[in-house]
């Protein structure tokens, strides 16, 4: 069975990115898929650095999160954008969890491995921009991105109070787009 991990890139507690993540694992779960979604802020660490690596090894947030990321053969990815890119709480969990273990191959939390993504925002453009770069961050470290993403737009529009997509053409969409990646993942799998 496909294993797939779902989050967002926000720490925000009302995210609007992890809303449309959780909509997409429904849809992902109804393709056939294993599913688990996370908060990224239960896994939070200090910004990485080597000197931090060496005197204290990595921290356990960090080894949770890449364990998570070790164990999925695919991950659907709702970013926020901050200044036309991706937040330093992703770029920051995913510097953590590239970093090898001993006896282990290089980037094994990635090389191989699956992403949808998508992004959420009030705005006009939906995050778009901060995908392009998370997508080129994930193809360098070997992760087969799907070439379909989808921005939200005016995203406050689409969601309810209790945090749910309310939207039925959005939820439709982000039920597709979780299916669309068991679908890949499966053929990449083989």
């Amino acid at each position: 069975m496909t294993k797939i991990l779902a989050f967002s890139g926000s720490l925000r507690k009302s995210s609007y990115n992890q809303s449309i993540v959780a909509a997409a694992a429904d849809g992902a779960t109804h393709a056939g898929a294993k599913v688990t979604v996370v908060h990224l802020k239960d896994f939070l660490a200090p910004l990485f650095n080597e000197d931090l690596e060496v005197e204290q090894g990595m921290p356990a947030t960090a080894q949770a999160f890449k364990d998570l990321l070790l164990t999925h053969d695919g991950f659907l990815i709702a970013s926020p954008e901050y200044n036309s890119s991706y937040s330093a709480a992703l770029k920051n969990a995913i510097d953590w969890a590239s970093r090898g273990a001993e006896g282990e191959a290089p980037l094994a939390a990635f090389r191989g491995k699956t992403a949808l993504l998508m992004g959420a925002s009030p705005g006009a453009l939906g995050g778009l921009r901060g995908l392009v770069n998370l997508r080129m961050l994930l193809g360098n470290l070997g992760v087969h991105v799907h070439p379909t993403q989808h921005a939200f737009n005016k995203v406050h529009t689409l969601i309810d109070e209790q945090g749910l997509v309310s939207d039925e053409k959005a939820r439709i969409k982000c039920h597709d787009l979780g299916a669309q990646l068991v679908h890949f993942t499966s053929a990449i799998k083989g």
